[in-house]
């Protein structure tokens, strides 16, 4: 049965990447019978002919199916897609988020030469360079033990209150950096569930606790529930309102809002309507990152982006590392039908990279129309999942090698380890290095003697090498897959930088509050399976037992 996208038969985009495409598909025809072994023993500088360094990384792309020509085909659909011009547009500002009408400009947030940015005709980099400032002097503040709280005592732990973007990437980051962290300890609030804000103030005390509610609008349902529930929290304990300036600040744009809630306006840390909040890290959401780890290593992390930043911007496509990466992810998703993109990191601090890049890729390219409203016919955004080895070897690793699916995978290390336990890392590169080397290679039958113990090998991975994770490397890693996710974007013409499939499911949610809290659903109001579940929820709750 011919495969169908959106309900339509698949097929390739209009002009002008009709043409590449069609190449491409031909291609893969041709290339489909052999094998990476094949091509390794065709090429003996095969590592050193699709091996690239960027910033402080090693990102090697040997052990793909691919060679020369596909290289050269895949740039001649990115050349028709117009990545080089939409990456050009976005620098400079242009409303590339062409759902909202506005610019993209996540990289002016890590920008550390003197060149200007503009937005609307105005250069946005002295409203950055100053809410940098007013972070370092916060974070010295606190971390210093000058701020205190209502009780005249040092702010020993700190709480992010935020969801999405405003809480993966600081989660992601501040469990990264763990090797430097030296400031107050912190805690990641996102889930409405209750028992994470109650499972976390557990923990705590008022007195010594800071809160930071990070929410744009300041109106977020999930934030703000959570952030009204530790408010009332530290109030009980103080005994006064007035504890609330001394315990909390905010990362919004909402002054009025957050006055009202009783924040010191001299505690708001502004970011602006081109920061999308799967990028938002590097802007105030990245205090939390700055009161853990300092705020010389939170510029250092910026310092690790601004260097891919940069060699993205100039770099020509033939060359461009995060280009040539996000092409890969076409290549399979469109020309060889993987459905999936494992991220492998064998580092335990990287744990939460993996989610981190579920949020970057699958909201930025889980789209299923153009730009310009029109239903696409061929696959976007790929599936994103993995967790850290050696832990995946020992549960899903038999899919990769002996599954039916096609999986690439990226497997991430660092040579030198930030820890004093030379032996595990050694042990733990052995097994970065096998895995990768087991899936090219596989097990021919007559070599295992059993169809059972034979895989077919064949399998691609992508290898990422870092000297070690320091900030500066994880803000590279980072910076190196949000520019190969706009790529990507591109060449399928979806928007990357809206995510109106998140809104529908907010706007029922805030409807149903009332209806849950009542124990029944408006005559009317829902399909027979949403209107059942609340009554037996309903009933449920009435039950004493």
């Amino acid at each position: 049965m011919p495969r169908t996208i959106n309900g339509r038969p698949a097929a390739p985009p209009p002009p002008p990447r009709a043409a590449a495409w069609r190449a491409l598909e031909e291609h893969q025809r041709r290339l489909a019978g052999v094998t990476l072994t094949d091509l390794f023993a065709g090429d003996a500088g095969r590592f050193e002919r699709f091996s690239f360094n960027v910033a402080d990384l090693l990102v090697d792309f040997s052990k793909h199916r691919l060679t020369g020509e596909t290289l050269g085909l895949l740039l001649d659909l990115a050349q028709a897609a117009g990545v080089a011009e939409t990456r050009d547009a976005m620098f400079a500002g242009e409303p590339v988020n062409s759902t909202e009408g506005r610019a993209v400009l996540h990289v002016a947030l890590r920008n550390r030469s003197e060149r200007p940015m503009h937005v609307d005709g105005v250069d946005v980099m002295p409203q950055v360079r100053d809410v940098l400032a007013h972070m370092q002097r916060f974070s010295a503040s606190v971390r210093g033990g000058e701020w205190r709280g209502y009780a005249g005592d040092r702010i020993t732990d700190v709480v992010n209150i935020g969801i999405g973007g405003s809480h993966l990437g600081p989660q992601m980051v501040v469990r990264a950096l763990r090797p430097y962290a030296d400031g107050p300890r912190l805690h990641l609030v996102s889930n409405v569930d209750g028992a994470a804000i109650h499972d976390t103030l557990a923990g705590l005390n008022p007195a010594t606790t800071l809160f930071l509610v990070a929410s744009k609008t300041f109106t977020t349902l999930e934030t703000m529930t959570n952030a009204h529930t530790a408010r009332r929290w530290l109030v009980a304990d103080a005994g006064n309102e007035a504890a609330v300036t001394r315990h909390f600040a905010a990362l919004s744009t909402n002054l009025e809002a957050v006055a009202a809630f009783g924040i010191d306006p001299g505690n708001v840390f502004a970011f602006w309507d081109w920061v999308g909040g799967r990028y938002s890290l590097w802007s105030a959401i990245g205090l939390s990152i700055a009161l853990a780890v300092g705020f010389e290593r939170f510029e250092e992390l910026l310092a690790g982006a601004y260097a891919v930043d940069e060699h993205f911007r100039q770099t020509p496509l033939a060359h461009n590392v995060p280009v040539l990466m996000g092409l890969l992810n076409v290549w399979y998703g469109n020309f060889w039908d993987a459905e999936t993109w494992a991220v492998l990191p064998y580092d335990e601090s990287l744990t939460y990279l993996p989610a981190y890049l579920q949020q970057a890729s699958m909201e930025s390219n889980g789209k299923s129309v153009t730009r310009e409203g029109q239903p696409v016919t061929w696959q976007t955004g790929p599936v994103v999942w993995g967790q850290p080895g050696t832990d995946g070897q020992h549960a899903f690793f038999q899919l990769l090698h002996q599954g039916t699916k096609l999986i690439p995978a990226d497997f991430i290390v660092a040579a030198k380890p930030q820890h004093p336990l030379t032996e595990h890392h050694d042990i733990l590169l052995a097994n970065f290095l096998a895995q990768t080397e087991a899936l090219m290679l596989g097990r021919s039958l007559e070599e295992s003697g059993s169809a059972a113990k034979s895989f077919p090998g064949n399998r691609p991975t992508t290898s990422i090498v870092l000297p070690r994770l320091t900030p500066r490397a994880l803000g590279s890693l980072v910076a190196l897959y949000e520019h190969a996710i706009f790529t990507q974007g591109v060449v399928w013409d979806v928007n990357s930088f809206d995510q109106m499939g998140v809104e529908l499911g907010k706007e029922l949610a805030k409807k149903l509050v009332s209806e849950v809290q009542r124990g029944e659903p408006a005559a009317g109001a829902h399909d027979a399976s949403t209107a059942g579940l609340l009554s037996a929820i309903s009933a449920m709750r009435r039950n004493r037992e």
